[in-house]
């Protein structure tokens, strides 16, 4: 299926009435999330994800896939308003969005903030609308020994998204292998690891385990920060940017679509990195780089246009390989398990409506978001006035609710608890989440694939020598392994020793 083929097929399903309202739902939500410091689109996600087991699968993807773009939307409010991101990806609009506000031009800093990312994420569904279905055709040539090396090649890239310590990624990786094999192996039917506990025969849910790891630890964490915040200002004004700030504007936009959509393609990419190293581009580009950190428009625009830009490139190995760069797409790829959907390079063919209309219906809400944050900017400085003392008992509700609504079973309360106590220490120590989840995702997938190619193959593990993609896969994921262990520091930003 070409492309054109593709997206009319996509805006049939997503043009329907209970798609629509899904879609604008999960815009709004994911505004409110960005919007509201201390909750983010992880924890967001995670707790959210019980809502869309009584969906069909489009519908509850697309519910999903609109809370994520939506996050990265509202996080420049709190920025530009709080100097306090509301999600990750927005850390670098605090330094010019902020001093605008203090300067009184918060109206036009909001608002080429949203009109940035509405152009940029339209550009970057564009791109991922014609890229995706090259790669998905190239990936129909995949078979167990391809999909094995596939996704060692996933795990060994999730060490670049890594903001530490690679030897606590590696640490992180292990122990969601072996959290993984805990239950039945599907193979020979033993009981693994269950030490002879009914509950476990069934192995550790995916949900109460991203609920307790995101939701509950982000809770206890700003719980024990005590977080206040205080508005720079009330008086927001017009949100249009004037022709002088279009005119400055306009290139950081279009370079930072550019540059986050490739850079989302990258494992570790992601909407952070390309939100830094776009405003380090703009500043190396700018005839008068010392006024960046002043209150310049185009440090707003050119880090807001990439990191939603980043969003659609994110998407593309995530939809067309089953490969997660980011924790966010991580948690979308464990949604698609749960839906009983297997991720992979032959997603798109054996799901083309489910691809299809996540495509179309970021389309639809990259307007829908336009629209939310144009207008009803005032309605989220007001939110801003909440106290976290108010909004904090809500969200445990929700994941208390959410978890036991999933399964009826009080087990999965104790694993969401004891796995959010688990996840505020380990904040604590600065261990990331993202390798462990996406090795608790791939591992049963990864397992199979080799137990299927071993099974198939007459000389044993010389199959993954003797099949060109296969050997390929595995030399580059060599040769990433080699640059992890040469190369004493990462220089992205964030990075730290590894």
């Amino acid at each position: 299926m070409d492309a054109f083929s593709g997206l009319l097929l996509g805006f049939q399903i997503i043009l329907t009435p209970q798609n629509l309202i899904l879609c604008l739902v999960g815009s709004v939500v994911g505004t409110l999330i960005g919007v509201l410091p201390g909750i983010g689109p992880l924890a967001a996600l995670a707790l959210l994800l019980p809502v869309t087991f009584t969906l069909p699968p489009v519908a509850g993807i697309v519910m999903l896939a609109a809370i994520f773009y939506g996050a990265m939307y509202g996080g420049s409010t709190t920025s530009i308003l709080l100097n306090m991101p509301g999600e990750a990806a927005s850390v670098v609009t605090c330094r010019d969005g902020y001093q605008m506000a203090r300067q009184g031009r918060a109206g036009p800093a909001l608002g080429i903030a949203a009109i940035g990312s509405f152009i940029a994420g339209t550009l970057s569904v564009l791109a991922l609308s014609f890229f995706a279905p090259v790669l998905g055709g190239f990936a129909l040539r995949f078979g167990p020994p391809e999909n094995f090396a596939l996704m060692v090649l996933g795990l060994i890239s999730t060490l670049f998204m890594i903001s530490g310590s690679t030897l606590k990624g590696l640490i992180m990786i292990t122990l969601g292998f072996l959290l993984a094999t805990i239950g039945i192996d599907v193979v020979n039917g033993q009981e693994r690891f269950t030490f002879g506990t009914i509950n476990l025969t069934g192995g550790i849910d995916i949900l109460p385990l991203v609920i307790g790891l995101y939701g509950i630890s982000e809770i206890l964490t700003n719980v024990e920060r005590a977080m206040s915040t205080s508005l720079v200002t009330s008086r927001i004004g017009s949100v249009f940017p004037t022709r002088a700030d279009w005119r400055v504007s306009l290139m950081p936009i279009l370079r930072g679509s550019g540059l986050g959509f490739l850079l989302g393609l990258i494992p570790g990419g992601g909407p952070i990195t390309a939100a830094f190293m776009s405003y380090a581009l703009e500043q190396r580009l700018s005839p008068h780089p010392e006024r960046f950190g002043t209150g310049t428009i185009e440090g707003v625009a050119g880090p807001e246009s990439a990191n939603n830009a980043a969003v659609g490139g994110g998407m593309v190995p995530v939809l067309s390989l089953g490969i997660p760069g980011t924790p966010v797409t991580a948690l979308l790829l464990g949604a698609l398990v749960i839906q009983g959907i297997q991720p992979g390079p032959l997603f798109m063919v054996n799901h083309p409506d489910l691809f299809w209309g996540i495509v179309a219906s970021m389309y639809i809400g990259n307007l829908f978001l336009l629209i939310l944050n144009l207008p009803l900017v005032g309605l989220w400085v007001q939110l801003l006035r909440v106290p976290y003392r108010y909004l904090f008992p809500v969200v445990l509700l929700l994941s208390v609710v959410g978890t036991y609504s999933a399964n009826k079973n009080t087990f999965d309360l104790w694993v969401m608890l004891g796995f959010g106590v688990i996840g505020w220490f380990l904040r604590k120590f600065e261990y990331d989440f993202a390798p462990f989840i996406i090795a608790f995702i791939l591992a049963p997938l990864m397992e199979q694939s080799l137990r299927q190619a071993l099974v198939m193959s007459r000389d044993g593990p010389m199959i993954f020598l003797h099949r060109p993609i296969t050997a390929v896969l595995l030399a580059v994921s060599a040769v990433l392994v080699a640059l992890i262990v040469v190369k004493p520091r990462r220089f992205i930003p964030g990075g730290g020793d590894v």
